[in-house]
């Protein structure tokens, strides 16, 4: 009888495999970086074929790791970057062109043309998502208008588009030799194609967006057999597909209406149960699917979107090389007492929630001869935790209630100093679980639900422990001058590219 569970994790900078037990205790980890590529300012690429074989040598790293086989997992499940579009060739499995992912500006121009002649309502009102740059919808477009034949090729089901999902599942599933070809509900619901209540692709979207149904995969729930896999899990069921900020939902138990998580990734991610009705946000929030679990009914969630949280300590570690690697910037950032007046706005790919703003650029504000590196790389945590604060303060103003507490995951959460601004600048505690890879583990779970591994949403909660809690302490008034300083930076960086 098999004793394990796999989980891949495809993330914006990395692939990884886990295994996991009957307990939810992580066994092994295998991972692996890709490129990423910036062909322009604003363009982010990543190659998918680079990605499809991390992820294999990420299973055959962590599997060789724990002296397994693939017949001792029960079911593999996936979770993966969201809007991230895949363009590729049905018979030969080529990609057609690079990836385009999520935090791709190139599509910028069409977003605020489809603003502009007053589409947002009507988006809003069938996908949850307002007009922008960051969804699918407008990336699969470029791709079929940018690769020569693809439309036609699109329009035959010659060639699949589809988000990173898609892509591993029918690669897995056995690619041009009968691969399935389906997308989770979570991953459709961020295409903008994708009709909310219907959990089915909008004829009116697919028209004003220009995209040919016979190229989109099939949407199933996040939790069942989609099929068996090939090598490297040769036989292995694969039973679970979410989108990474949904599986960090239910990795995080968070399955009452009200839970509120943060993934602290390379954005960061809220997402608040709703229960199962959409939330319509009237904050600048998304509504978005938060699971959709066998023939259960759907579960739904507020989001708020961040685009730069984890990569900014990144940039610091790449473009500017004030730290060597990124475990490096807490210590830096506690080499000074405060932030010495310095704000960092990473408006890099504009501002996503609650702002909206493709036209802010990033700045560091508030510069002077005092400046060191440790104010700069303090302000570049703290941007994360403002951030946050914000998306909460649309909740609130949603849903009518202040999360009683915020529980947080990925990389930046093993990070002290950070958690502890964030709680005193929320005024309400942070809970870090005892595990932090939170997404890859509702990747589990989802898969372990699809094939009777886990008996059910009660046993996954009983899983979940906290390792730490952090409570509020900073004074009301500093927490009121902080808060008006971060809004003038952010005004600084409006209205910057046009």
């Amino acid at each position: 009888m098999p004793r394990f569970i796999g989980a891949i994790d495809q993330g914006t900078t990395s692939t990884r495999f886990i295994v996991v037990d009957e307990a939810g205790e992580i066994h092994a980890i295998g991972q692996k970086e890709h490129a990423q590529i910036y062909p322009r300012p604003g363009w982010v690429e990543h190659d998918a074929a680079e990605i499809l074989g991390h992820a294999r040598a990420a299973i055959g790293a962590a599997l060789h790791g724990a002296g397994l086989a693939p017949a001792d997992l029960a079911a593999v499940g996936v979770t993966n970057q969201r809007e991230t579009i895949v363009l590729w060739d049905r018979g030969t499995g080529a990609p057609l062109h690079n990836a385009i992912v999520w935090m791709d500006m190139r599509t910028q121009a069409e977003a605020d043309r489809l603003a502009a002649e007053g589409r947002g309502d009507e988006l809003r009102a069938r996908t949850g998502l307002p007009p922008a740059a960051y969804f699918s919808a407008l990336k699969i477009a470029w791709l079929l208008d940018a690769v020569p034949g693809a439309r036609a090729r699109a329009e035959r089901g010659e060639a699949l588009a589809g988000t990173m999902d898609s892509w591993l599942i029918w690669n897995l599933t056995g690619g041009p030799a009968g691969g399935r070809h389906v997308t989770d509900a979570t991953n459709a619901s961020r295409t903008q194609l994708m009709n909310l209540r219907m959990l089915d692709w909008d004829p009116a979207l697919l028209a004003l967006f220009g995209v040919p149904r016979a190229c989109l995969p099939e949407i199933v729930s996040s939790s069942e057999v989609y099929g068996r896999c090939v090598d490297p899990l040769a036989g292995v069921p694969l039973a679970g597909a979410l989108g990474d900020q949904h599986a960090a939902l239910l990795g995080q138990a968070c399955l009452r209406e009200g839970d509120v998580k943060n993934t602290y990734g390379t954005g960061c991610f809220l997402l608040m149960n709703t229960g199962e009705t959409p939330h319509v946000s009237n904050a600048g929030l998304l509504t978005t699917l938060g699971y959709k679990l066998g023939t259960a009914r759907p579960v739904y969630a507020l989001e708020g979107s961040i685009a730069i949280a984890g990569a900014l300590v990144q940039w610091l570690r790449d473009n500017l090389g004030i730290i060597q690697e990124s475990r490096d910037i807490e210590a830096l950032a506690q080499s000074v007492p405060d932030n010495g007046d310095v704000y960092f706005v990473p408006a890099f790919s504009g501002l996503y929630a609650p702002r909206w703003r493709g036209d802010a650029r990033g700045i560091i504000a508030g510069l002077t001869r005092f400046s060191n590196k440790g104010h700069i790389a303090r302000a570049a945590l703290e941007a994360a935790a403002y951030q946050t604060r914000d998306v909460i303060a649309a909740m609130a103003a949603d849903s009518g209630a202040v999360p009683g507490e915020l529980k947080v995951d990925g990389g930046m959460a093993a990070n002290d100093l950070l958690m502890q601004f964030q709680a005193d600048l929320l005024d309400a505690p942070v809970v870090r679980p005892r595990h932090l890879e939170t997404t890859a583990l509702g990747a589990a779970y989802a898969a372990g639900l699809g094939v009777g591994f886990f008996a059910g949403v009660e046993e996954i909660a009983a899983h979940w422990r906290a390792a730490r809690r952090f409570a509020p302490h900073m004074d009301a008034r500093e927490r009121a001058r902080l808060i008006a300083s971060w809004e003038k930076a952010v005004g600084k960086s409006l209205g910057w590219a046009v």
